[in-house]
């Protein structure tokens, strides 16, 4: 399909796509966080883009930073400072970790991409004060956007951006229903790149080319009897589509996921209204939370055992990258919390970069056949 090979092409190269951006004369704003309120920077005028950090040497970043930060941090920092971030007009640094708390101090003191804003979310996403907070952070950024780059960012403008981020969470969510439903309509890999590459297209154009893609998908014929193992991937940012085809070489079939580079980034719609604002700190406010955040101490718990039944989830696996603390807090009770449901698991910890593959197989390989 030519236009999933468009998908596949942005997301291999997100930023040959970012200077085609620039070079028609939008600015480029990155961010790494999903919690980060795209529609804002959208309304603005201005072209939100998911930064997923380097894969190459991050020695260059190394110097500013503890060895046990993850590669995530460190990739992005080496990223800036080797100048592949060069498209940028402005940078989003929500709170969340500890570790994207400090890059953000770092980033202000030593790189040079015009804009920058810490935007400040609550933690606590429990009670109507926080949720009132949420819009006050929310409204404070837009204002900030506004001064800096000099524009005006109305509410007419705000409804016109949830509108199309409501289509495209909307086309996101129906294309990973459709492969859940008939896991050999797409593979791993391909639905990896068409999440990630939305987080990096014009997110007009992407609207269209997500409901021309379903169309496209809509047509496939069923696949008959599902092949391997229902799985569920659940961590914090997936890069590597090899992950995927490993999973299937092993037996598996990744059905669902709770990653901030998959069904978290799309996840809750917005109401269009009088408040935009409030509309977007309460899809923020409402929507599954990462371990950065809390709602009860057993939200997450619940949430992916219930993701897990609704899929027919077979087994889960943890991916994680390495020295990412508030996800390593969090996977003792979840494992339990899965255990208690009858639902195996597996923990993979990887780095920027994948460890050998036979390695990977192999492990995978003992889980699915175990399932």
């Amino acid at each position: 399909m030519e236009i999933l090979n468009e998908f596949i092409e942005v997301a291999a190269n997100p930023a040959a796509y970012a200077a085609k951006i620039k070079a028609s004369g939008r600015p480029v704003i990155g961010y790494y966080c999903s919690y980060t309120p795209e529609e804002i920077i959208h309304a603005a005028g201005m072209h939100p883009m998911r930064l997923f950090g380097s894969k190459g040497d991050t020695g260059i970043a190394d110097r500013h930073l503890q060895a046990y930060c993850c590669s995530l941090v460190r990739g992005a920092l080496a990223e800036s400072l080797s100048g592949g971030l060069d498209y940028l007009s402005g940078t989003v640094f929500p709170h969340t970790c500890d570790s994207i708390q400090r890059l953000s101090d770092i980033w202000r003191l030593n790189t040079s991409h015009g804009f920058f804003a810490d935007v400040v979310l609550p933690v606590k996403l429990n009670t109507e004060s926080a949720r009132r907070y949420m819009a006050d952070v929310l409204d404070k950024f837009r204002k900030e956007l506004e001064s800096y780059f000099h524009l005006t960012i109305s509410d007419e403008d705000l409804n016109a951006s949830i509108r199309t981020y409501n289509a495209i969470r909307g086309s996101l969510k129906e294309i990973w229903e459709l492969k859940s439903h008939n896991p050999g309509l797409l593979s791993g890999s391909d639905l990896s790149s068409i999440v990630r590459a939305s987080m990096v297209m014009d997110r007009e154009a992407l609207k269209d080319d997500l409901r021309s893609l379903l169309e496209e998908l809509g047509e496939g014929k069923p696949s008959g009897e599902a092949k391997g193992k229902r799985l569920m991937l659940v961590g914090n940012v997936c890069d590597h589509p090899d992950v995927y085809t490993l999973i299937e070489r092993s037996g598996g079939q990744v059905v669902w996921d709770d990653l901030c580079t998959g069904s978290r980034y799309f996840e809750g719609m917005m109401e269009e209204g009088s408040d935009p604002i409030s509309s977007i700190a309460d899809r923020l406010f409402e929507r599954q939370v990462c371990p950065a955040k809390h709602k009860s101490p057993t939200a997450r718990g619940e949430h992916i055992t219930a993701k897990a039944r609704e899929h027919g989830v077979q087994g889960v696996v943890f991916l994680y990258l390495k020295f990412c603390d508030p996800h390593s807090f969090d996977y003792p009770y979840l494992r339990e919390y899965l255990e208690r449901a009858g639902i195996p698991s597996m923990l993979l910890e990887i780095e920027d970069r994948l460890p050998p593959e036979g390695q990977l197989l192999t492990r995978i390989e003992t889980f699915t056949h175990m399932l």
